[in-house]
């Protein structure tokens, strides 16, 4: 007699948008946790991430209508990317990679992964204190300072999730990194500042007058629900007009520790739709500005 076959994990908060995206669009931020048992979690996880394969995230792609997406490691698997390379192999090109390395990883070994579909790392600064502690799976700013050299060489850019505060403080060192920086959930903002106040008005400085691009994810700023989000609605304008070739949207799929109101692929692009109606800032977000971007010496 057989076993029953394990059930298949569900695909959680996805469906199409109201309006088909432009062919060949992108969803520059998403995560793959599981099966478990092959990508384990780090003993030092602090979260519990949902369980989010790479073939559900395949699925979702397909079912939103994204052609191409961007897999953002988490801190969740430590500094072992198996999970995000892995999906890009077999992929076959339609992913790209944001990896999290440890600082002593050789410049050989970045150059494989970059033949593996890694196009930059990640570094986090999201603590209340800069240069705060952080678990394994991380690498701070202070990384970045060291790091950005090698990073040029090999030609990868840095992605960068910090608070907004702290971006304005490294922003004039950022600002000679000499790398293409790209800043996660619109820069980390707190919205009880509003749009004026000068840790924002620096960020938006530092876009306008460097190769610094951002990602539109609204879901992790937001202090309402994510799909009304109209605290966020004066950043999200500002981030458009500062940087309409260099702004990108992300889904932040499969929503690491937001189960109590649960995003939604296809609702958040409807959102995205009614705050930018124009159609041609529409394609250079979603398809334009990431080609170029992951497409650079590919």
């Amino acid at each position: 007699m057989s076993s029953p076959e394990t059930p298949k994990p569900a695909l959680r908060g996805v469906s199409s948008p109201a309006r088909p995206l432009p062919a060949g669009a992108w969803d520059t931020h998403a995560h793959v946790f599981g099966p478990f048992d092959r990508y384990p979690l780090a003993a030092d996880c602090r979260y519990q991430p949902p369980l989010g394969p790479a073939e559900l995230h395949l699925a979702a792609l397909d079912a939103a209508g994204f052609a191409r997406g961007v897999l953002v490691h988490a801190s969740a698997n430590g500094f072992d990317n198996s999970a995000v390379l892995d999906a890009a192999r077999a992929a076959r090109s339609r992913l790209a990679v944001v990896a999290v390395v440890r600082e002593e990883t050789s410049d050989a070994e970045l150059a494989r992964m970059r033949q593996d579909g890694v196009r930059a790392l990640r570094f986090t600064e999201t603590g209340p204190v800069f240069g705060a502690p952080k678990p394994s799976g991380t690498l701070g700013l202070d990384a970045l300072q060291r790091m950005a050299p090698r990073l040029r060489a090999l030609g990868l850019h840095a992605q960068i999730w910090a608070r907004c505060e702290h971006i304005a403080d490294a922003a004039s060192w950022l600002a000679g990194c000499g790398v293409p920086l790209v800043f996660d959930h619109m820069g980390q903002f707190d919205v009880s500042l509003g749009a004026g106040h000068a840790s924002f008005r620096s960020f938006l400085s530092l876009l306008g007058d460097t190769d610094a691009w951002v990602k539109l994810v609204a879901t992790r700023v937001t202090r309402q629900r994510w799909c009304e989000a109209d605290d966020v609605r004066p950043f999200h304008d500002a981030l458009l007009q500062t940087v309409p070739d260099r702004a990108l949207w992300g889904s932040d799929w499969p929503y690491i520790a937001l189960d109590p109101d649960l995003p939604d692929i296809g609702r958040q692009i409807d959102l995205f739709d009614r705050w930018t109606p124009d159609e041609g800032l529409r394609r250079k977000v979603y398809v334009e500005n990431p080609a170029r971007l992951y497409g650079r010496a590919a």
